[in-house]
């Protein structure tokens, strides 16, 4: 089996190694891509630090890849040798069930492949795109137009569809308000997005270090909510709250900044259970919702919508030995606003 070189934790929490890592044989549906970018997510630390339960060791992660396919399988149609692509969180699904005939591969009722710390249905592990090359099938692989540089469409295969997906079901468009609690690699995208879809957008955040970054990408106000009291002046105000935090927060006191109808749409994880009086959503026929990535389509519409506006991610680029660092700085929440491996530096 051919190999690559990679980055890869050895066990739970150890810093990262060079390492030649497998790359299987190209299957006839496969395109093999030359990673250029790889983004680095909260959720690669969590799964290599093995926070959210038994991980496969050794981990190579990485599911926001940006690259350029070198060579094809022989049933390929979609792409060719030099077109620029993009991987996210999947890898492969069933194809046949309800939710993968309708696109949404995520909800996958066989279970959709992980691009990483996961198994493929021919029980290999999967390996992400900290790395110099991946192989993927095509169907899992979205083409990044050329308005948007490889380096910020990398964090666009997680950051922006986790994002672009609740905006869009909750039809954020002309003349909506629209809260975005946290100003991180996600709440970044939330706000670049929120806005270009024509939406009215305020940050809500810990503190004020980050009002000046919210206003440069067009958010109308920033507020600190340290002191809850502000957030007694905003009741009633907003169509939707898109909260990308993990923090524990009194959502009873955040459904009560939603107009009636309105959506409290969550794409973080929590750890702690939430408790929500009843009456918090039945007063004003509020929704309290989750989001969860989205499928191979609304991921290619993410992109064409990005290029189509001139949206990228926010960046930090990195050489891969100063990813151990990285983890810490992601941790203690200084990056603005996603790091990225300049993957020909690993090796």
């Amino acid at each position: 089996m051919p190999t690559t070189t990679a980055l890869q934790a050895p066990t739970a929490g150890a810093p990262f190694e060079v390492a030649e890592v497998p790359v299987r044989d190209l299957r006839d549906d496969d395109v093999l891509i030359d990673v250029k970018y790889a983004g680095i997510c909260h959720s690669d630390i969590h799964q290599v630090r093995e926070e959210w339960g038994s991980a496969i060791f050794p981990m190579t992660p990485g599911h926001e890849i940006a690259g350029v396919v070198s060579a094809v399988g022989g049933g390929v149609t979609r792409y060719k040798v030099g077109d620029r692509v993009g991987v996210g969180c999947m890898v492969d699904s069933c194809r046949e069930c309800e939710h993968c005939k309708d696109g949404q591969e995520q909800f996958c009722l066989k279970g959709a492949v992980m691009t990483y710390n996961g198994r493929g249905y021919d029980g290999e592990e999967t390996k992400g795109g900290y790395s110099r090359r991946v192989a993927v099938a095509e169907r899992f692989a979205c083409s990044i137009p050329d308005g948007i540089g490889l380096d910020e469409a990398a964090p666009l295969l997680c950051a922006g569809i986790t994002t672009w997906s609740p905006l869009k079901r909750w039809g954020v468009g002309s003349g909506s308000k629209v809260a975005v609690v946290g100003m991180g690699g996600l709440g970044h995208m939330g706000v670049k997005l929120a806005v270009a879809l024509g939406a009215e957008v305020t940050v809500l955040s810990r503190t004020d270090a980050k009002a000046d970054d919210s206003r440069r990408l067009g958010a109308v106000a920033h507020v600190a909510t340290a002191d809850s009291a502000v957030l007694e002046d905003f009741r009633g105000s907003f169509d939707m709250i898109l909260n990308t935090v993990s923090a524990d927060l009194d959502v009873a006191q955040y459904l009560d900044l939603l107009k009636p109808l309105g959506a409290f749409v969550n794409v973080g994880m929590p750890a702690s259970a939430w408790t929500i009086p009843p009456g918090s959503v039945v007063g004003g026929s509020r929704v309290v919702a989750g989001s969860n990535i989205g499928g191979i389509p609304a991921t290619q519409e993410m992109l064409d919508f990005c290029a189509a506006n001139g949206i990228g991610a926010t960046i930090e680029t990195i050489d891969a030995d100063q990813v151990d660092a990285a983890y810490e700085r992601v941790v203690a929440g200084d990056v603005r606003y996603r790091f990225v491996i300049d993957t020909a530096t690993i090796g």
